[in-house]
Parts: C-alpha cells; structure tokens; sequence
C-alpha cells in the first residue's frame, strides 16, 4: 500500500501522507480526509485472521492503509505491532471487544449479540480509537522531534469537542504525553456526573477540560472554526482528536471483523449472515462499518439507531438533511439530560439550536460530522462526469454551503437509494429507552445496558418483529452502564430492592470519583469581547483566549517558540 494517500472530501488537489493526515485532522477547506483508494481485504483473510488476537487483527488492517516506511509517511511494521500492543495492553477483556449472545423477551427470528466496546481505560468505545490515536500522536511527534533540543522541538495542541465519551478517552490516551497539550471542549451541564468526573479529574499539566456555555453542535462549531483559522491553527499546530480524524474510524474498523471472527466461532457457521445495528450521534461508529463492508467483510445489513435528535434518521426516511426540530407524533416528553445540575437546562424540549436532551447525551447531536464522508462515497457513485472524484468534491462542497446557509439540503433519489442500499434507520423516543433497559434487566439472563446500548436493542427489536432480516443482530454497546447512573437507576426504578447501584454496577475504578479534586475552565459567551457577534463567534473568540493563555504558559516556562507541525 506504498501509494497510499488521503483526500478532502470537499475536493481539491491535496494529497496527503497517513502521518500528515493523522496530524492535520481536518482540511484546510473544511473536509474530512478519506483515502484515495479503499483497499480490499485479502483473499485468504478469513482463515488468515480467524484467530489472530484483537492487537494482531488491527495490525492486519491497519497496515492496508499505512504505508510500511518513514518515507511514505508511514509506520515501521514492528513499530505498528508495537504501537497496536500497547493501545491495547489496559483493557479489561483479553477478546478487547468481546461478543455476548443475549435472549429478550422481545426478539423476532433474529437472535440477539452484545458487541461491548467499553472494556477500556474508560468504559466507552471511544477507548478503542482514542488509546490508539495518542500513541499515533506520540509516535509521529517523537520521530520528528528525535535529537532536537527543548526550542526546536515540534508540538501539538490537540483540541477536540465532547458529549461525555470523547473527552475522558481523548484525555486518558493522551495525558502525560511528551509535547502534546490537549483541550477539551464540553457543554456544560449536558455529561453525566461520571462523565465529567473522568474528564476533571485529571490534573496532569498537559489536559485542560473547558466548560463550554452551549450544546454539543456548539462546541464541534468551534473545533472546527479554529482548525479553518489558518493563522490560529499554524500558530498552536492543532491537531484534532474527534472522528473528524481518519485514524479514529480506522481503529474502529477492527471491532467488526473482530466480531465476525468472534460470531463464527460461538456459532460455528462458515459465513454468519448479520446485520450491525448501532447508536448513532456523530456517525463515526457505523462509518467503520459501512468501511468494513466496502473492503469486503460479508456485512448484510447496517441500521442507524438515533435518539429523539433525528436528522439521521429523516434522511433516510426523506433525503432531506436539515437541522429542524423534531416533532414527530408519538415521541415522548424528554427527560432532563444526565448531568444537568438543577434540569433546568435539560428539561425543555430542545434549546435554541434544536437540540433536544434526551437520557442518551453522547447522541444528542444535530449535524453528524462523519456523515460527509459517507455523503461523498454516495455522490462519487452518482456522478455523472468523467473525473467522478473531482464532481464529487463538488457536490459536497455545495451540499454543505447549503447546509450553512439554508439549514438543510436535499438528494435526489438515486442519492437516496445508494444510502438505503446499505442502512436502515430508526428513531426511538427517552420513553422506549428506559423501557428497553428493564426490559433487558428483568430478562434472563438479566443484562444490564447503558441508554445509548438501549437505543440500539430498542432499534433491532422493533426491525426484526416488523420484517425478516439477517439470521443474527448484533447491537453495539457503546459505553458501560454506570456511566449513566440516573439514567439507568430511574428506568429499573420498578426492580425492586434487589437492585443496588454502587453494589450491583459501579465498578472499582469508579468509586469515589466524585469526590475528587477536579480542574476546569468555563467558556462563557460573555467571555468574548464582540458580545454582537453570533453565539458560536463569541465561544470561538473565549476558547482562543484561554489556549493563548496556556500556551503562555508553556512558553514562559520552556523559553523559545517551536516550529510548525
């Protein structure tokens, strides 16, 4: 794969190195990097791989996309199966991911599997692509910086935007690291308690948790305002840690070949027919899915499980993407966001921006940034032209100036078909979430799940009682369940005295995290100095004060300037 390279989903003539692409994160233009060309698995890759371990698995695949030398801008192979065993060496499971066969009360013809992604440093799936994408970070920035001195030195400031998960990962796999700083932006007061304590918690000088005054959306708005500020950006050498980054979906790529293996092997089946249904905010974790399929693992189905915060799912039932409010009849009264410190915030129907909090905070979420890259593989299949690459890189720039400007845009229906050709969609209210965690608790064998893991079985259990899909479904949980206490102790509520929060769910890591010293910044709108200026502009203008202000700091106490990244 020497001639590996990256391109922008909104066109132009970049091409970019893996290592180039990893540190960038996102386009000058304001695109996500894809490669240039998807490669296929081996012909032999399923009796290859069958019993490689998940390290082994990822390094298989990943090196279909990383070139093999420092030249290419690429990983040494013994490096990457270094680099591999080491993302991984902290998580609690020797299958990494492991896969459970479960029974509900509820289940059709298909039968039922947990794929649990929440064995990391963290207990969430981001873990997966996170430890791996620090040690990526690290790696590229000892190579550049080997036998320079202190004033010499390249740097990194990795910024990225939360909605719980992202941002206590982000930290674990990336605090302590030699010249790297990392900001993380949250909305203030819509992360669980759990969440926000795994994040504040870590007081290591190089991690600097900022409450922002605003949603989710909001924040990934200024992420990406200050990664498309050219002048900002060259200054603190950003580099971005949200999905936004190729590596991020590349690591996750794994867990779905890990779970065929492992599907294979419980089942004893040559080649499992499955379909992956998967919670959906930001559309990174089934973008790995649709890649895994496009390389060729034997996938049959893929199905976006969404929250009351719909856009998603309206695509695939109308073509339109727009960020308008929902209203569709029947969806329930939403439930106060978990970590809202007095409701009030969380309690209405939706903020100003149209986002509605719901009891799965880390998918409520009005513009999936990961759907770009999708939308580009659906326009590059449609284009008319000859340069089908190029007409692409149109069409996505224009879908999303429409989007900016006008709130919404539209695909034809040959657009619409190649999307439905590999996903389905489902939308399931607060009130189907908390039914399906104790509806899974009281069943045997009494399986308890977080709401974002509930709105995945909700979502499979209403597709195989309403038709005949693939002989087996298996549900991505996303995140442990202790990371959604309110959550998850107001849905078993009717369970009886049996149930004991701290005794039955929380693990050993968690205990008295809440009581710990916490470091942490608010980012207020009246923190910025043009109080006219649009919401995100002033949030844009009070997130570069505080990085200035650090990067200060750091300055003052290591001397010289550094050069670009």
């Amino acid at each position: 794969m020497s001639g590996m390279r990256y391109l922008s989903t909104r066109g132009g003539a970049e091409r970019l190195t893996f290592e180039e692409a990893v540190l960038r994160g996102l386009a000058p233009n304001g695109g996500l990097y894809i490669p240039v060309n998807l490669p296929s698995i081996p012909a032999d890759w399923s009796t290859r791989w069958r019993n490689l371990s998940f390290p082994a698995l990822s390094f298989e695949i990943l090196s279909l996309f990383i070139p093999p030398t420092a030249e290419e801008g690429g990983i040494l192979p013994a490096d990457l199966k270094a680099l591999l065993e080491k993302s991984y060496s902290e998580f609690r499971d020797p299958k990494t991911t492991p896969l459970k066969k479960l029974t509900s009360s509820e289940s059709g013809s298909a039968q039922e599997w947990c794929l649990e992604l929440w064995h990391g440093p963290t207990f969430a799936f981001k873990d997966v692509a996170l430890q791996t994408l620090g040690n990526l970070f690290e790696y590229f920035l000892q190579r550049r910086n080997a036998g320079k001195a202190e004033g010499e030195r390249q740097k990194l400031t990795v910024v990225g935007a939360t909605s719980g998960d992202t941002g206590s990962a982000a930290i674990a796999g990336l605090r302590s690291k030699a010249d790297i700083s990392i900001f993380i932006l949250h909305p203030k007061g819509r992360v669980s308690p759990i969440q926000e304590a795994q994040m504040t918690t870590v007081l290591d000088d190089n991690v600097h948790n900022l409450a922002v005054e605003g949603t989710f959306d909001d924040c990934q708005d200024v992420v990406k305002a200050l990664f498309s500020d050219a002048q900002f950006n060259a200054k603190h050498r950003l580099g971005a840690i949200n999905s936004i980054n190729f590596a991020r979906i590349l690591a996750q790529i794994v867990y779905y070949f890990s779970a065929w293996f492992q599907l294979l092997q419980q089942t004893g089946e040559a080649s499992p027919d499955v379909e992956f249904v998967v919670p959906t905010g930001n559309f990174g974790d089934i973008l790995a899915g649709y890649y895994a399929k496009r390389m060729g693992l034997p996938i049959t189905n893929l199905v976006v499980a969404t929250n009351e915060n719909d856009i998603l799912q309206r695509f695939w039932s109308t073509g339109a993407y727009e960020k308008e409010a929902t209203g569709h009849a029947g969806a329930s009264q939403t439930e106060p966001a978990q970590g809202s410190s007095d409701g009030a915030q969380a309690g209405t129907a939706k903020d100003v921006s149209g986002v509605k909090a719901t009891l799965s905070p880390a998918m409520d979420i009005l513009v999936s940034s990961n759907f770009e890259r999708l939308l580009w593989y659906i326009a590059s299949e449609t284009a008319s032209g000859s340069d089908r690459e190029a007409d692409a890189g149109k069409q996505l720039a224009q879908w999303m100036k429409e989007l900016k400007e006008q709130g919404r845009f539209q695909v034809d229906k040959n657009q619409l078909e190649v999307a439905r050709r590999d996903f389905e969609a489902e939308r399931v209210s607060d009130k189907e979430t908390k039914e399906t965690i104790l509806r899974y608790f009281n069943a045997p064998p009494s399986y308890l799940i977080d709401p974002h893991t509930a709105v995945g079985f909700c979502a499979a259990n209403r597709l195989s009682a309403r038709r005949a899909g693939a002989k087996h479904q298996v549900v991505l949980s996303t995140a442990h369940p202790a990371k959604f206490s309110e959550a998850v102790t107001s849905s078993l509520e009717s369970a009886g005295a049996s149930f004991d929060f701290e005794r039955d769910v929380l693990p050993k890591e968690m205990h008295g995290l809440l009581e710990k010293e916490r470091r942490v910044r608010d980012v207020k709108l009246a923190d910025a100095d043009s109080q006219s200026a649009p919401k995100v502009e002033r949030l844009v203008e009070a997130t570069k004060k505080v990085i200035e202000l650090e990067a200060g700091k750091v300055s003052a106490a290591q001397g010289k300037g550094t050069e670009s990244v």
